[in-house]
């Protein structure tokens, strides 16, 4: 269980510490309909999250992932190689793809509309946010691969998810938690950590994105090698 829990742990992090999601949870609990939207929201964040990584880790699981005695399956090495590249691809075009200083980038449409989001619009805009974004789909993919390809048991790859699904979905947790339990000061709060996600977020995704880039680079190169 160690194994799968170390493994995964980088990917749920990573997945965490996003800037779209938690930014978009705070925005909804700022609208009138903020306590329903945002816990429709971090619902159907949880659920879609929970769905991708447990369809992931069964499907590397019936195709052997573990390889057994000889450790990981060849074909789950080159695909972290595959994730890799892409993660580094990917923090590449985030750092070229930032605003330049004094500019500011465009705000995604939906974020125009979220006054009048129901419970079911920021459901499904989390789904789409947790499994469409191809920043989280990756992430998680890679994250549901490393668990299939672990030594755990069956009961220790079930832990490794739940806990995986349960870091990762604190980027909208965290948020709605404050702003139940927080009081008249949580707007103060929530609004600080909204401000600072959005100025650095592209520093922080190309930051995430380069390191697990390397590492899962380094660990297929040395599963392939060894």
């Amino acid at each position: 269980m160690g194994d799968a829990i170390g493994q995964m742990l980088a990917s749920a992090v990573g997945i965490a510490i996003s800037p779209l999601p938690l930014i978009a949870v705070i925005l909804m609990l700022a609208t009138p309909k903020g306590r329903n939207n945002g816990m429709a929201f971090t619902a159907g964040w949880v659920v879609s999250l929970a769905v991708l990584v447990t369809v992931v880790v069964l499907a590397g699981s019936g195709g052997d992932a573990s390889g057994g005695d000889d450790g990981p399956a060849p074909w789950t090495l080159w695909l972290k190689l595959g994730l890799g590249v892409l993660f580094l691809l990917m923090g590449i075009k985030q750092w070229k793809g930032r605003p330049r200083e004094g500019h500011e980038s465009e705000p995604p449409g939906w974020m125009k509309a979220i006054d009048s989001f129901t419970p079911g619009k920021a459901a499904g805009l989390a789904a789409a946010l947790a499994v469409a974004n191809p920043k989280n789909l990756v992430l998680a993919v890679g994250g549901a691969v490393s668990i299939a390809s672990s030594t755990a048991s069956a009961g220790g790859k079930t832990v490794a998810v739940v806990l995986m699904v349960l870091i990762a979905s604190l980027c909208t947790a965290l948020p709605l938690g404050v702003y139940v339990l927080g009081g008249e000061k949580s707007a103060k709060v929530l609004g600080e950590w909204k401000e600072w996600m959005a100025a650095h977020n592209a520093a922080i995704m190309t930051t995430v994105l380069i390191v697990l880039g390397a590492k899962y680079i380094g660990d297929a190169i040395s599963g392939l090698t060894g």
